[in-house]
């Protein structure tokens, strides 16, 4: 990891891997995993989930006080991605069968490291941290849960771990599609014109505030009731996609330098004629055919239709003068120690649609299902927070 944050070495040399087994004497947890995919019918309760294991040196074992829910989970609990993501989980294809379940959903964590593997020295037992696990990896809505050292960081300190569990996932998707996809920092914003369309989900909350803390201008899209809130985060001007033709409304203002789309369907075909040409101006989107591509036609033929439509797409829009990129869900440790310095300085702050307690997490879900959230959906895994 950059700067050398996550993994320090003994005398400079990684330690052989090895399996590690935790001295305490667990061997189950409880947890809400599927067994098959499906809808909300398929989320089960069972206190007889196997208590994870530090299979390399470089990973922490966190005890979850907090998660959260994202759109993802409800897409990977219907079975979005299982294609790419068993792929990942089991490259060599060394096991067989559906060697995902019973599969633990959940991304956001926020928690206290219990274990920490050989090769980790910038964490101890009894931190307070929080991270977001990459969706090929069991998730959070469990008592504990695995990550690699290098995907956890110091959780803000003015932040609960109630309100540290609504960002890591969206924070670090939004950061992907804004810093390292589209090359915007705190030196270069100043000024900039930023569209951000699908502001009031978990993703645009968060853009609209990182945008306004690197000093852009930000036009927000949001329905209407979701305006004030918007507003409040800093965005220059709210635009209602409900009170008329949304491409008629944005075509009356000024071009602008970068557009985050949230929404995608039709939104792309008309949304990058609002950007300056010749200008370096960037279209950032985060709704992608990959993983849709790959559950459809297989790893070969899905990666190469994935590259044959984002080359061309790209090419097709370098020609029309604008950029045209696609960003994915990254986890980053050193990102999330850059997003903590901006939440604990005020900048950000966390947007909680509603808190569940641990045994609600069926309604959890259903609550996300339903659309139309204002922020975060965040489960209590431990109670008190």
């Amino acid at each position: 990891a950059a700067g050398g944050r996550a993994l320090r070495w003994a005398n400079g040399r990684a330690p052989a891997r090895g399996l590690r087994v935790s001295p305490r004497a667990r061997i189950a947890m409880p947890s809400w995993v599927i067994d098959r995919y499906g809808s909300n019918e398929v989320l089960r309760f069972t206190r007889e989930m196997m208590f994870p294991i530090i299979h390399f040196p470089n990973e922490v074992i966190i005890k979850v006080h907090a998660a959260s829910l994202n759109p993802i989970d409800l897409s990977m609990r219907s079975g979005y991605g299982a294609t790419a993501l068993n792929m990942k989980r089991d490259p060599l294809k060394i096991k067989t069968g559906e060697t995902e379940f019973p599969l633990t959903l959940g991304r956001d964590v926020s928690g206290v490291v219990m274990e920490c593997g050989l090769g980790v020295s910038y964490f101890k037992p009894g931190d307070e941290v929080w991270a977001a696990i990459p969706p090929w990896k069991q998730g959070t809505l469990s008592e504990f849960v695995v990550a690699s050292g290098n995907e956890v960081s110091f959780k803000p300190k003015c932040l609960s771990h109630t309100e540290a569990a609504a960002l890591p996932y969206v924070g670090l998707t939004a950061w992907s599609a804004l810093n390292q996809v589209g090359g915007l920092n705190q030196s270069n914003c100043s000024g900039k014109r930023i569209l951000i369309l699908g502001a009031s989900g978990g993703v645009g909350t968060f853009a609209v505030q990182l945008m306004k803390a690197w000093d852009a201008h930000v036009t927000a899209v949001c329905s209407h009731d979701a305006s004030t809130l918007v507003k409040k985060l800093g965005a220059d001007d709210v635009i209602d996609y409900k009170s008329g033709n949304l491409e008629e409304q944005l075509k009356t203002l000024p071009l602008f330098d970068f557009i985050l789309d949230n929404v995608g369907g039709s939104t792309e075909k008309w949304a990058l004629d609002l950007l300056k040409k010749w200008s370096g101006a960037t279209y950032v989107t985060l709704v992608t055919p990959f993983l849709i591509n790959m559950d459809k036609l297989g790893v070969a033929d899905g990666m190469l239709q994935t590259g044959v439509t984002i080359g061309s797409k790209t090419l097709k829009h370098l020609l029309k003068g604008v950029h045209y990129r696609w960003a994915f869900f990254m986890p980053s440790g050193p990102s999330l120690d850059e997003i903590a310095e901006l939440v604990d300085s005020g900048k950000i702050q966390p947007v909680i649609d509603e808190v569940f307690s641990f045994s609600e997490v069926p309604e959890a879900f259903l609550k996300l299902e339903g659309g139309h959230a204002r922020g975060k959906t965040v489960i209590n895994v431990i109670s008190r927070q």
